[in-house]
């Protein structure tokens, strides 16, 4: 567990001047300047290519205060200083302990009685810190056992419950909206990477399972707000990094509708849904399990906790309550609206993502990695009413609403896939988007192996990659449209269709070794009958 194997060179930046803001401008460790001079000698050296940081104090040298006066601009002297208000930490995690063992306990359930590890007040500016979703199991190194053999009932690790309060101390209730702003994020300082895999078919499997059965993984580094991975060479590109699960609790009534649905899918749905022998999609739903369960401050052991654990939801699925959504847009200043089922709302969140593509088609697809989120909630009373309408026979079946921060990467250039609802045998399925996403997405996977890559590595990218899915056109029988389009500036290449040939050489050879298992199942493979390889 933890980072102990992580390769530290990779471990962010260097920090070559460091700022203590507690001392003065003239006592730093590392002495400033204020003035240009040739002679002046340099304080540090860094190595061209190197990553490294330097912090600084702000132009007057902390001379400025906080006070509600001016006094401090008409006189200013650096003697002044005041430490400036930074954002409560309300949940620290410490990544060399196991997740069952942090000082506030994870938990990985959804249940009405986990009871709030932390209490904020509306409009404070608050922290929360978080593993990865697997809690540290997947390691910074070159084999893909690790994924091959991770044991999925202990996901997703999740911070929280927090409650929420107003300024006169009264909880959300039910009907309410908790506005949960997000006023910034990022990975974990000194933890700065993350992984992208594919799961064997017999062990989660995934959208592309049948074509993808084996276990593979990519290890990513950061630089700032961009990520690279040895595994995939040759692409580079900034994250839209955003928590994959943020929601709140449910009550006993919705906990109930979800478990009464989730298990009737599981006992009926092999034989009604078509779709399950296109997609394989295995298992059909996780119901509740007490194996791997964790549920934060009640302990194991307890018949309370027995209870629970046969109860509590699983986190894999987003559903009423917001939850694992993997919702690539909810980064910087981005707000989300959630219902409230319980007092207090119990708002957990987890799953840090670097960055993601729409769809998350590899399952583990997301670069996932340990991270930090600072927020800020409002409580819209009765909000529910007002503004959800419930799609579903009770007033629980509703869905959170969010807006888009105006931080994201920009793109002006993409080169867009098409699929429509007719699968790899060349069968018709009706208005199906699945089916064409997942035509979008293999056509976007071999087109892009032409360039030098294995279609492992172009899956894992367009996983994790700020790619756009969309479903285009849904009206037009037989045929659902969906659309992938991939930003062309995150390749070293120019993959667009040309007049000329296909680059081919040796600098084309983009497979340095993926970290890949064997498949050892026995489930059938889908091959692409035309495939030339």
């Amino acid at each position: 567990m933890g980072s102990d194997h992580h390769h530290h060179h990779h471990a962010g930046a260097r920090v070559v001047v460091p700022i203590d803001v507690k001392k003065k401008p003239w006592e730093q460790q590392l002495p400033l300047h204020n003035r240009w001079h040739p002679a002046i000698p340099p304080v540090a050296e860094v190595r061209s290519g190197e990553l490294f940081r330097v912090e600084m104090v702000d132009f007057s040298g902390g001379g400025i205060t906080k006070e509600y006066t001016a006094q401090d601009i008409k006189f200013a002297d650096p003697s002044i200083f005041m430490a400036p208000p930074t954002p409560r930490l309300i949940v620290s995690v410490d990544l060399k302990q196991p997740p069952w063992q942090q000082e506030l306990p994870l938990h990985n359930r959804w249940h009405p009685e986990i009871p709030p590890v932390a209490e904020v007040k509306t409009g404070e500016l608050f922290r929360v810190e978080m593993v990865d979703w697997t809690g540290g199991a997947i390691s910074d190194d070159n084999s893909a056992l690790d994924v091959k053999t991770l044991d999925l009932s202990t996901v997703h690790y999740l911070s929280g419950p927090i409650r929420v309060v107003d300024t006169d101390g009264n909880p959300a209730k039910p009907g309410d909206l908790l506005a949960v702003e997000i006023c910034n994020l990022g990975p974990l300082p000194g933890d700065e990477w993350g992984f992208t895999a594919i799961f064997d078919r017999e062990n989660g499997g995934g959208f592309l399972t049948d074509h993808f059965p084996r276990a593979t993984k990519a290890i990513w580094y950061f630089e700032g707000i961009y990520a690279y991975s040895p595994h995939i060479p040759g692409v580079r590109f900034p994250g839209l990094t955003h928590p994959g699960i943020v929601g709140t609790a449910p009550s006993m009534e919705l906990l109930n509708i979800w478990n009464e649905r989730e298990r009737e899918l599981e006992e009926t749905g092999l034989e009604s849904l078509k779709l399950c022998e296109v997609l394989h999609s295995r298992p059909l739903a996780n119901l509740p399990s007490t194996k791997g369960c964790v549920l934060g401050k009640i302990k194991e052991g307890t018949p309370e906790w027995e209870r629970i654990a046969r109860e509590a939801a699983r986190t894999i699925p987003g559903r009423e309550n917001g939850g694992n959504c993997d919702i690539k847009n909810l980064s910087r200043g981005s707000k989300v609206y959630l219902p409230v089922f319980v007092d207090g709302a119990n708002l957990s969140t987890g799953d840090m993502h670097f960055s993601q593509g729409d769809g998350e088609v590899a399952f583990c697809g997301a670069i996932e990695m340990s991270g930090f989120l600072e927020l800020k909630c409002e409580i819209i009373r009765d909000g529910m009413k007002k503004y959800l309408t419930p799609m579903g026979p009770t007033a629980l079946h509703v869905n959170p609403i969010f807006e888009i921060g105006p931080v994201e990467p920009r793109f002006s250039e993409w080169l867009v896939f098409e699929g429509i609802s007719v699968d790899e045998s060349g069968r018709q399925h009706y208005l199906d988007a699945s089916v064409a996403y997942k035509r979008a997405v293999l056509n976007a996977i071999d087109y892009i192996s032409r360039f030098g890559y294995s279609k492992e590595q172009v899956y894992l990218l367009l996983s994790c990659c700020p790619c756009e899915g969309r479903i285009s056109g849904i009206v037009d029988a037989p045929n659902a449209v969906a659309t992938l389009a991939i930003p062309v500036a995150i390749f070293d290449q120019d993959i667009r269709p040309k007049t000329t040939n296909v680059p081919t050489g040796p600098r084309l050879v983009r497979n340095p070794g993926l970290p890949q298992c064997t498949y050892d199942g026995n489930l059938p493979t889908t091959r692409n009958p035309c495939a030339t390889t």
